[in-house]
């Protein structure tokens, strides 16, 4: 349980700033309490795993990949292989999937959480990711380099993120963004 206490940790304080998320973070707790192996990837049922929002300099966009697997716009992220600092995590990802070599954490507590299915695929089951998103901002040059997790990468203008995607996490996350208008 030690390993699993500072995400508990920032997932209270989540649930303390977003109460009307109770379901979610209720949801997200119980799991991390009840599996021990929650930050594996090889956890049939599910797993954690870390994600950015990755804004640029003036947080009036936002970096979203084409995610190769699923074939949708979302933030960048991924599995914690292990890792129990979900904050690490999402910084690693966001290194890796944006190229971008001057980033920052804009707050050490949690700034979305996401309970999602990712469907079968091939030899891997339907499962859960239970998603720590963090509020990262680009502090440099903003010319991306797509990875080979993404078909794409694309800065988008805050307010057309909902002319890219429907998916209301995506709209949340927006909402929640300082400065959006939202």
């Amino acid at each position: 349980m030690p390993h699993r206490q500072l995400l508990l940790a920032l997932i209270d304080r989540y649930g303390q700033q977003f109460p009307d998320e109770a379901g979610a973070v209720a949801r997200i707790r119980d799991f991390v309490r009840e599996q021990p192996l929650c930050f594996q990837r090889q956890l049939a049922m599910g797993h954690i795993t870390g994600s950015a929002w990755l804004i640029d300099q003036a947080a009036q966009r936002v970096l979203l990949t084409h995610h190769r697997k699923l074939n949708i716009w979302v933030q960048l992220g991924g599995h914690a292989d292990g890792e129990a600092d979900v904050t690490r995590v999402a910084m690693s990802e966001a290194e890796e999937e944006s190229g971008l070599p001057s980033l920052k954490l804009v707050s050490p507590d949690i700034f979305d959480i996401d309970i999602h299915a990712i469907p079968a695929r091939r030899d891997e089951a339907a499962h859960w990711h239970y998603d720590c998103r963090f509020l990262v901002q680009a502090t440099g040059d903003d010319a991306y380099v797509v990875s080979h997790e993404s078909h794409d990468l694309a800065w988008i203008e805050l307010p057309d993120v909902a002319s890219l995607s429907s998916e209301a996490s995506l709209l949340r996350m927006v909402a929640k963004t300082p400065g959006s208008g939202a």
